[in-house]
């Protein structure tokens, strides 16, 4: 059989026809695969959610160590205020997500004294969390963590998660994945509300 000249050179040509048809695949297939991961890695952290924890209700563990900066730390010398224990770590993405959330907490709360942020390193280096915190700022206690025994004593799971302290010392909330500042401070306003009620209840 008699091919035309025209066949040959269409057959010769396609493996270069087949590559550029790859090519343009895989960057329909690519690009928007790239553009999905920045999407997500600028997104706000998901809205705050209460969890259930046998910790509620309950005194808070005793939380007290050496912070990043040196100092010592103790969760007991904080009675009187609300505080917020937040578990964090340099290498989490929600928790760095979640980060600029808790600056605008404690920062509102610094300014009317009555609550107060502390982190608690999870499996990080000191070095790594001061270096973050010097980039991105949080001028709150980080307690170092060495052993995870104050992270067992609360029953973490993974991070980020944070328990609400009350001024007694017992703890209100528990809150698991990323925070954010005006959904905390719903959660502040019904903890405080549920403390006023429990006062008139006489329990």
């Amino acid at each position: 059989m008699r091919r035309n000249p025209e066949d040959v050179t269409d057959v010769a040509a396609a493996p270069g026809r087949r590559s550029h048809v790859v090519r343009w695949v895989a960057l329909a297939v690519g690009v928007p695969a790239v553009a999905l991961v920045g999407v997500l890695a600028t997104q706000p952290p998901a809205a705050t959610r209460s969890a259930e924890s046998p910790l509620l209700g309950k005194p808070a563990p005793p939380l007290a160590g050496p912070t990043i900066d040196g100092e010592d730390f103790r969760l007991a010398d904080r009675r009187g205020r609300w505080v917020l224990v937040n578990f964090f770590a340099t290498w989490c993405v929600p928790c760095r997500l979640e980060h600029p959330e808790l600056v605008r907490f404690a920062e509102r709360h610094a300014r009317l004294g009555d609550a107060e942020v502390v982190t608690v390193i999870y499996d990080d280096s000191p070095k790594a969390v001061r270096e973050f915190r010097d980039r991105e700022g949080g001028a709150w206690p980080m307690v170092i963590d060495p052993k995870g025994r104050i992270a067992l004593d609360f029953g973490v799971a993974g991070v980020p998660e944070s328990y609400l302290v009350d001024p007694r010392g017992v703890v209100a909330a528990k809150v698991v994945g990323g925070v954010r500042a005006d959904e905390l401070e719903s959660l502040l306003a019904r903890a405080r509300q549920a403390q006023t009620e429990t006062r008139k209840d006489g329990r």
